[in-house]
């Protein structure tokens, strides 16, 4: 057995929700920037929030998100091959959840990222679903993720129609 099929899950949960923070707060001081320059200058719906409500929000659904993988984790040490697949699934669409922050701030790019944020709403309910499979709790815990990045779709949709 390996070391970390050994580590106790408050430690894979550390590291998942870590790890997840750390990339997503990566992701969004990268383009930091553009958001009182370009998207200042945008023209955006009524519902839009305010700018300052992102970052409390992305880092809630971050270590909600990280919690879920942690508990999927610890399925998978414990055999299960449809947990692996799961993880891979959250790796594939928290890639996807990475992407799009470069391509709307960065590359200014709002019909591109409209395309990446539908698909990885697509992507988060079969991650969800998948998780629900494994663990009803880790499952529960993808669902503000999913209706905050509906919301964002929403958001970015709007965004590209009236520019």
């Amino acid at each position: 057995m390996s070391a970390i099929s050994k580590m106790p899950f408050w430690a894979k949960a550390l590291i998942s929700c870590a790890l997840c923070l750390a990339l997503g707060t990566a992701s969004g001081l990268s383009t930091a920037g553009s958001i009182s320059g370009w998207y200042a200058e945008l023209n955006k719906p009524s519902f839009n929030p305010p700018n300052w409500i992102f970052g409390p929000m992305w880092t809630l659904l971050y270590l909600m998100m990280g919690f879920a993988f942690a508990l999927i984790w610890e399925r998978k040490d414990e055999g299960g091959l449809v947990a692996k697949r799961s993880m891979v699934m959250f790796v594939i669409q928290f890639l996807l959840n990475l992407a799009w922050t470069p391509i709307f701030f960065g590359a200014q790019n709002l019909s591109l990222a409209l395309g990446v944020i539908i698909t990885l709403w697509i992507l988060i309910l079969m991650t969800m679903l998948c998780f629900w499979r494994q663990n009803k709790l880790a499952g529960i815990l993808m669902l503000p993720y999913l209706l905050w990045v509906g919301f964002a779709s929403i958001l970015n949709y709007s965004i590209w129609q009236l520019n």
